[in-house]
């Protein structure tokens, strides 16, 4: 670090950046707004370059000021992670570990994970951070999780390592009495063919522009079909609700579906190309406390959720 830059002035600039303006950062921070202005003009003399455009409103960062906010993050997370490992000394907890995860990864793998964690390593503190696969991704490059729960697809970004857990089918989701679904003891695969020409409802948003890389919809693709939904959600209990009141017949992973109320519809499992893989994931060029360490070890050798297939791979690098 420049001898002359100071900890404060990347406490008040990440400030401006997440809140989005030096008022706010002021309010956030509890200092007063001048005090955030001095400490973000003493950073851009020290740097050498402007990091916000001022003209703009609410101020954005420049180029320069995007590429310097990712070594800041950097830089406050190695000192939270060396003040978390001084705990052990201290004779104290050692720390938090920010756990990203999506619904129903977090029902069915994150809840009995937390059991086990309070057993095993009862000096790790768990937060959890609920969203949606994309949202998990970018959190993680913000600095905001230190490891997630993710499936394979769409892919995780660059540099993100991943350690695969499970897999799990895709299934058919339809109301009670459907044609696909009223033959109980008929275990067989229902082909994509037989899907294309019923409403669908799958996972995702309807207003995306591009064909999204789903599992379903990438099977669907290697079936020389497409898969343009009726409806899309990203909740579990929702799709389920929508196929229940007939709106359609929904798409989506075994797991999902398990952890929801599944009266009045049934499962049949699709032949598909690309059934989900998930993994725990982090940043390649993290630095783990050692309560991060060890809440994946944890994770790596957790059972897996019922319903779910080892992983065929134990793990992969992007």
């Amino acid at each position: 670090m420049h001898p002359r830059l100071r900890l404060e002035w990347l406490v008040s600039f990440l400030a401006v950046v997440e809140s989005g303006g030096f008022g706010a950062a002021a309010e956030e921070t509890h200092r007063s707004q001048p005090r955030v202005s001095s400490h973000v003009a003493a950073l851009e003399r020290t740097v050498g370059v402007l990091l916000f455009d001022r003209r703009k409103r609410p101020v954005e960062l420049t180029q320069a000021g995007a590429a310097f906010a990712q070594h800041a993050r950097a830089v406050l997370r190695r000192i939270d992670v060396a003040e978390e490992d001084m705990a052990e000394w201290r004779g104290g907890s050692r720390g938090l570990v920010r756990l990203g995860s999506y619904p129903s990864a977090s029902s069915a793998f994150v809840a009995p994970l937390l059991v086990q964690v309070a057993k095993m390593a009862p000096e790790v503190n768990v937060s959890l951070i609920e969203r949606s696969t994309l949202e998990l991704d970018q959190a993680s490059v913000q600095g905001e999780i230190d490891l997630y729960i993710r499936p394979m697809q769409p892919p995780p970004p660059d540099g993100v390592r991943t350690h695969l857990l499970w897999r799990e089918d895709t299934v058919l989701v339809a109301p009670e009495g459907h044609p696909l679904v009223a033959n109980r003891a008929d275990s067989t695969p229902v082909e994509i063919a037989d899907l294309v020409d019923h409403p669908l409802i799958s996972i995702g948003h309807l207003e995306e522009s591009d064909p999204p890389s789903f599992e379903t919809y990438a099977s669907f693709r290697a079936a020389n079909a497409v898969l343009e939904p009726v409806q899309a959600t990203n909740q579990p209990q929702t799709l389920v609700s929508m196929v229940r009141e007939g709106l359609g017949l929904g798409v989506t992973n075994r797991l999902a579906v398990l952890m929801t109320d599944t009266t009045g519809v049934r499962l049949r499992q699709i032949r598909a190309a690309h059934n989900r893989e998930v993994a725990v994931c982090w940043v390649d060029d993290a630095v783990f406390s050692a309560s991060t360490a060890a809440l994946l070890d944890i994770i790596r050798s957790a059972p897996l959720p019922s319903g779910t297939k080892p992983a065929r791979l134990h793990h992969s690098v992007r």
